[in-house]
């Protein structure tokens, strides 16, 4: 079997979901004998155009004739099973699948966000989750400023995501959606997308590799490891610690909030709180190792949660909101750790719940690992996923 990976990288820093699936992914399918072909884009080389090259760009986005006569042209030469697209925003443009489709190619797509039914792929609006945007109706994100806080930019993509989903171009030229949780599936749903071209397959990470932290931590701790960002639920958590003065918690990640979360920690100095910052994903999971528990206060759906299967697979439970994955994830278990959005106080009561129970962590935590060997380790993701490519193909055949 032949495939096409196709994926557009996110900046340089921003440690995008979607970028380490897409890298983990490719690897198994080489690991695993697939003949694979590549054609990414990254996000860095608009920064590095001049205006008059970014005015250019930025038009693309609408249509990228490159990305159409390249894939045409890969596809003709080559002559790939599948195309299997991940991200296909903001350079690669709608085009790719229209490229694909006409070549007489199998086109699948892993549905990493919502952005098909919020072109912010986040579904928040001012802090709140939001949905409005199902019924394609995506102008009235312009007002809101849904996208880079811009009516400007909001406006551009609401033009391009407005076009192509009333040209139907996200309907007609994909022959399989890969959806990470049933909240998203609903979504899809909503929005017009045939239950027979959605297939669930969940993501993987591989056995973790932890090494073992030098800096100075405490004996007993929670854990945080993610973004700092409003949708992750920094907030939420920062609110929840005011009220947890004798539990230790250790914060690793970068974002846009690291400046808000300092200042927290600066003027609550009787709280025992450690930011880290950006800690090297060895160490990162050597950390996570040690800890009581993992702590995901996300205030969005989260695709299919790297956070959470991380902790998985190191045998540690995880306190999170209860929607989306998350939701999904820790109630396949049984484990009684999701708390309502938001709801700061409820993180409290359900941080205090476990750290007074660590044999209930431990119990919660042979669960958890049981769970990542049986649905997210590399054999079982590799199985699902070529079993849904082999499907695809014989489709109609």
């Amino acid at each position: 079997m032949k495939v096409l990976v196709v994926h557009n990288f996110h900046r340089s820093g921003s440690a995008s979901g979607d970028d380490q699936v897409f890298k983990h992914e490719t690897a198994m399918l080489k690991n695993a004998g697939i003949e694979l072909l590549r054609y990414t884009i990254h996000t860095d080389e608009y920064d590095k155009k001049n205006k008059a090259g970014k005015l250019l760009a930025s038009l693309a986005m609408f249509w990228s004739p490159k990305t159409y006569r390249d894939i045409r042209k890969i596809c003709k030469e080559e002559n790939p099973d599948i195309v299997h697209i991940h991200t296909f925003f903001p350079l690669l443009s709608p085009a790719v699948f229209v490229a694909a489709h006409r070549s007489g190619v199998k086109v699948i797509q892993t549905l990493h966000d919502t952005r098909y039914v919020c072109p912010n792929a986040s579904s928040i609006c001012n802090g709140e989750l939001c949905t409005l945007c199902t019924d394609g109706k995506y102008f009235r994100m312009v007002s809101k400023k849904c996208f880079k806080n811009s009516k400007v930019q909001s406006l551009a993509a609401a033009s391009i995501f407005g076009f192509h989903r009333w040209h139907r171009t996200f309907y007609r030229n994909i022959d399989r959606y890969i959806y990470l949780n049933e909240s998203q599936k609903a979504l899809f749903l909503k929005a017009g997308f045939s239950s027979r071209k959605l297939v669930k397959k969940y993501n993987s990470v591989p056995e973790p590799t932890p090494v073992n932290s030098e800096r100075d931590l405490p004996q007993r701790y929670a854990v945080y490891c993610g973004r700092i960002g409003q949708e992750k639920g920094i907030s939420v958590l920062c609110s929840a610690w005011e009220k947890l003065p004798d539990v230790p918690l250790v914060i690793m990640g970068a974002g846009p909030q690291e400046d808000m979360l300092k200042q927290f920690i600066k003027t609550h100095p009787d709280l025992q709180i450690q930011y880290l910052g950006y800690v090297p994903h060895d160490e990162c999971q050597g950390i996570m190792g040690n800890a009581e528990f993992v702590l995901l206060p996300s205030i969005w759906y989260e695709g299919c949660s790297m956070t959470v299967i991380e902790a998985f697979s190191l045998g540690k439970p995880v306190i999170a909101t209860d929607i989306g994955f998350m939701h999904e994830a820790i109630s396949a278990v049984g484990m009684n750790t999701v708390f309502p959005m938001k709801d700061h106080n409820a993180l409290s009561r359900k941080v205090m719940e476990l750290w007074n129970d660590p044999d209930l962590c431990s119990q919660y935590g042979k669960i958890v690992r049981n769970e990542y060997e049986n649905k997210y380790s590399e054999p079982t993701d590799i199985a699902n996923l070529t079993k849904i490519y082999y499907n695809c193909i014989n489709e109609n055949s």
